[in-house]
């Protein structure tokens, strides 16, 4: 209360009272000083209860906001990082893929060579096969036809001779008319 009266005794009085050049500017030095005081007191309280803590936050938000700033950049690199291995194992892949397709088409190309030779063995071997079958077959009519051959003989000179010969004479006649015929 004390600077509220001197706040108050400095305007009632008069300023050629008090004298000096402050007084002739119309200056009132006690009120002057009361208030420059009344200034520091309000400046000290703006200071210490608004602008400390809010340069402090306004600093922990910017320390937060270059950490964000920095860690984006790190994802980002991070990400960029694995663009590049995820493209580099897609590149591998597909040099692998490249790799069996080629062995894929190799094999194949083998086991098809292998099979055209098999299936050219195997008919070769069923030819060879028929060719003997036929040889057999043709022998055999061979045989069979000279059989009947001589049976036809014996029988024509049976007819012819009109008497039968001893088993002897026959098989030596026979043999005869076989070697003739061949």
């Amino acid at each position: 209360m004390h600077l509220i009266d001197i706040a108050y005794a400095a305007e009632t009085a008069e300023p050629a009272a008090t004298g000096g050049v402050a007084a002739s500017l119309g200056i009132n030095g006690t009120l002057f000083i009361s208030q420059l005081i009344n200034f520091a007191i309000v400046a000290a309280i703006i200071w210490f209860l608004i602008l400390k803590p809010l340069t402090k936050k306004m600093s922990e938000r910017q320390k937060m906001i270059d950490e964000s700033i920095e860690n984006s950049k790190k994802i980002q690199e991070t990400l960029q990082r694995g663009e590049q291995k995820y493209q580099e194992r897609i590149d591998q892949a597909k040099v692998e893929y490249n790799k069996i397709l080629e062995r894929a088409t190799a094999e194949a190309q083998g086991m098809t060579d292998g099979m055209k030779v098999k299936a050219k063995q195997e008919i070769e071997t069923l030819v060879d096969q028929a060719k003997r079958n036929i040889k057999i077959e043709k022998e055999e009519m061979v045989t069979g036809l000279k059989k009947e051959t001589v049976d036809l003989i014996v029988t024509s000179l049976e007819k012819i001779l009109a008497e039968k010969m001893d088993g002897k004479k026959d098989k030596e006649m026979i043999e005869e008319m076989v070697k003739k015929m061949k």
